[in-house]
């Protein structure tokens, strides 16, 4: 079985979708495949499906969704990896695929890719990587990582509480290990190339400052010095009207850095100590 949850959800077992339409069986099999390989506690998926006020018929509706799933399941082994009819000796059943535990299910991969797991496990060998100072290793390994996003995380999924908690953790995920492969190639000299990209994420993410940050730096090196300080002006004015709060003494040690310098200085000069042994 396959798992792609980073964009839309699209769960395939023998190279053919099981992925249902309906809004509720498709919530089910997102919590499921989240949790691959292990039992989710039945509690835990009436909270996801129903939130604090469950019907009294929840177990009951549960189990149809369950079924649900498994009959599309079972067409998918019929078919077989081939797409023509599978074979009967040693094929696991759809209850064999969707089992039924204690307390819970359990959604067995049977050794298939999930997208999450191979980007985690990317993530950290960028981040070794970076640890060792292998800058050209530690920016294509991470680059590999956030190439397996298709868009934003269960985006055609309805989300309850389970699901935006996940939600909220991978966003964080890929946004740390997005600003480490920034980093990487930073030290990599590529600061010219950075400016468009770091435009757009600061947009995007109006009060991150790290992403503001690189984006400062990555313009007073492409000898754009202005631009630079009116980063740090819009980010200052977010912050201040949004949260009430200066920005941190990190991000203003750039901006007077920017301000005393008449020229780019290198950027290990601009980073400082602190930010050559930042860990993320």
């Amino acid at each position: 079985m396959d798992i792609n949850l980073l964009g839309s959800l699209a769960v395939c077992e023998s190279g053919t979708s099981i992925t249902p339409t309906a809004p509720k069986p498709r919530q089910l099999l997102a919590v499921l495949a989240l949790h691959a390989d292990q039992t989710v506690p039945v509690q835990l998926l009436v909270e996801e499906l129903w939130g604090d006020h469950p019907p009294r018929t929840a177990r009951n509706t549960l189990q149809s969704y369950v079924l649900q799933l498994r009959t599309l399941i079972e067409r998918a082994l019929e078919r077989g990896p081939d797409g023509g009819p599978g074979g009967e000796d040693g094929r696991p059943s759809a209850k064999d695929v969707l089992a039924t535990l204690p307390g819970g299910y359990r959604l067995d991969t049977r050794g298939g890719v999930v997208d999450i797991r191979e980007f985690e496990e990317r993530v950290g060998c960028g981040y070794a990587a970076m640890a060792r100072e292998n800058y050209p290793d530690a920016s294509r390994r991470l680059r590999d990582a956030l190439g397996l996003w298709r868009g934003d995380v269960f985006a055609d999924v309805r989300t309850g509480p389970v699901l935006e908690m996940e939600i909220r953790r991978l966003e964080e995920t890929r946004l740390c290990a997005l600003d480490q492969r920034v980093e990487a190639d930073f030290r990599l000299g590529r600061h010219r190339e950075l400016v468009g990209e770091l435009t757009v994420l600061a947009s995007r993410y109006r009060m991150h400052e790290s992403l503001h940050r690189q984006l400062m730096l990555a313009l007073h090196h492409s000898g754009r010095r202005g631009e630079a300080l009116a980063v740090y002006q819009r980010l200052r004015a977010t912050l201040v009207r949004e949260l009430g709060l200066e920005p941190s003494p990190r991000v203003r040690r750039i901006q007077q850095s920017i301000l005393a310098a008449r020229a780019p200085e290198p950027v290990t000069a601009l980073l400082g100590v602190e930010e050559l042994t930042r860990a993320g």
